[in-house]
């Protein structure tokens, strides 16, 4: 149900800055999202660092002494940066190494200089992860060691002059240290690799590189937004691209039946994204451009069901089908608002959530219109109804037992049963085509369980079916708008999903 709706990726090259004459600054190959890449304190041996557009990885060889007491040495990829911003990345050292206090991670520091104030997100060769940090220039290094040992999972957020560096081991949910410190407005954030010997080097490979600028504290939501990244993730490794992103909202990847293609939403109008040619189109559906990110494919991908906000209905959302090519639109529903989830594997009825007297409940049609079945009548939020490939399910989210939690029942409404029982708000069930694996976006604590926000810390969580034990796949800013809908590949192999940048 939607009420209405970056990291730009950039090859850049080498840019001229007057650093501080102590600092080597190394001539520059593309380095994706990064401006520069310094050898800071002069370390013995030069190091390199590369950036592969097509895996969308890191590769940072650094040397040095020690990051530690009152002065660093390490190898530096860096850019330039003001204001908030989340710096995450997947994180792992090449080899066994040399020195069991290896380091390698995220940091942000007010200088180029040995000495300079920073905090950073750490993780050593022997696997102990903290928060490091220098208060001021040419001070002793500080340290709160982390819960989480070796961390692959890496986070350095800044709000104003707060530093959190946030740690996980890849499926686990993050914990995160604090700190306090001045580092000026401009300052300099990336990754970092450290010997912690003069005469060699170790090498670190940096995946899922995000560096998220989130939206402002005053921004109104559903009025304001900013922009967006459509990301797609391989489910088995958790490695993630960006295959296009805007300045603007775009939300709720559909992956096409013969998987060339994704279908979002974008300004009210359905876009279709060709994989091969990188290129948007949009999707002619006659009337219906005020659509919200509620749009499904039917099994055999010939059909498409959207959420139109009609005028003729006071601008409720109203259910209609049209061919996935494009064409005028069919009316379903005949009452609103109706937020569209999902199609039955044989074609012949749809699953949305209805509001009626002021109530959310899960309603079944026939796709060709008529009478409307409720089918969950418990108080409380029901949302997000999806069938099983199989026909034997249909899953959805309720808040009925307090938070907003998974549920299933039979396609009649009977049998209802909880799912999942966490600290997490849990929304938007989808299940793999094979009907093996369910994946669903989980929103933190601080959520009203009966929101499912733009511009948050969000996790995408893959469960088997067998087990019902959900592991985190993806570490988000996002949340409405990023996996609204069905969105797993023909083979099962990848999902797709958007997140959020200013």
């Amino acid at each position: 149900m939607n009420k209405n709706p970056i990291l730009i990726l950039i090859a850049v090259t080498a840019l001229l800055i007057v650093l501080p004459p102590s600092t080597a600054v190394l001539s520059q190959q593309t380095l994706g999202v990064f401006q520069g890449r310094s050898e800071v304190g002069s370390p013995v041996v030069t190091s390199r660092a590369t950036y592969d557009s097509d895996k969308q990885e890191y590769t940072v060889e650094g040397s040095g002494t020690n990051m530690w007491a009152g002065r660093d040495e390490f190898h530096f990829v860096w850019r330039r940066l003001r204001g908030d911003f989340i710096a995450t990345a997947n994180a792992a050292f090449v080899g066994k190494g040399v020195e069991p206090h290896r380091k390698m991670g995220w940091i942000v520091r007010a200088s180029l200089d040995a000495d300079s104030p920073h905090a950073a997100a750490v993780v050593h060769g022997d696997g102990l992860t903290s928060l490091q940090f220098r208060r001021t220039k040419g001070a002793e290094t500080e340290e709160i060691k982390s819960t989480v040992s070796g961390a692959d999972v890496l986070q350095l957020e800044r709000k104003g002059n707060k530093y959190t560096v946030s740690a996980a081991r890849f499926g686990d949910a993050l914990t995160s240290e604090q700190v306090s410190l001045d580092l000026g407005d401009e300052v300099y954030v990336g990754l970092f690799v450290c010997s912690h010997n003069k005469d060699v080097t170790e090498t670190a490979v940096f995946g899922n590189v995000r560096i998220t600028v989130p939206a402002r504290d005053n921004f109104v939501p559903y009025r304001d937004y900013i922009g967006s990244n459509l990301e797609v993730m391989d489910v088995a490794t958790g490695k993630r691209r960006i295959v296009y992103t805007g300045a603007d909202s775009f939300q709720a990847p559909n992956w096409t039946k013969d998987g060339k293609a994704l279908i979002y939403n974008r300004n009210g109008r359905l876009f279709r994204f060709d994989l091969a040619k990188n290129t948007p189109a949009e999707i002619n559906t006659g009337f219906a451009i005020n659509n919200n990110n509620d749009h499904v494919l039917s099994f055999d991908g010939k059909m498409l069901a959207i959420s139109h906000h009609s005028k003729d209905d006071g601008n409720a959302s109203i259910v209609y089908t049209v061919p996935v090519n494009g064409g005028t639109p069919r009316r379903v529903t005949a009452k609103g608002p109706s937020y569209l989830h999902g199609w039955s594997p044989d074609g012949k009825y749809l699953v949305y959530t209805g509001e009626r007297d002021g109530e959310f409940d899960i309603y079944r049609i026939s796709v060709a219109g008529g009478a409307e079945t409720n089918l969950t009548t418990t108080k409380g939020l029901d949302d997000g109804p999806e069938f099983t490939p199989d026909g034997r399910y249909i899953y959805f989210n309720s808040t009925r037992s307090g938070t907003m939690q998974i549920w299933r029942m039979k396609l009649d409404g009977s049998n209802q049963e909880q799912i999942t029982n966490d600290e997490y708000n849990n929304w938007f069930p989808h299940i793999s085509p094979d009907g093996r694996w369910i994946v669903f976006l989980s929103f933190l604590k601080d959520v009203n369980p009966t929101d499912h926000p733009f511009y948050k810390h969000v996790y995408i969580r893959l469960m088997p079916v067998e087990t019902m034990k959900p592991k985190v796949i993806a570490y988000v800013y996002g949340g409405q708008g990023t996996i609204n809908v069905p969105s797993w590949s023909p083979d099962g192999k990848r999902i797709a999903f958007v997140s959020n940048t200013e």
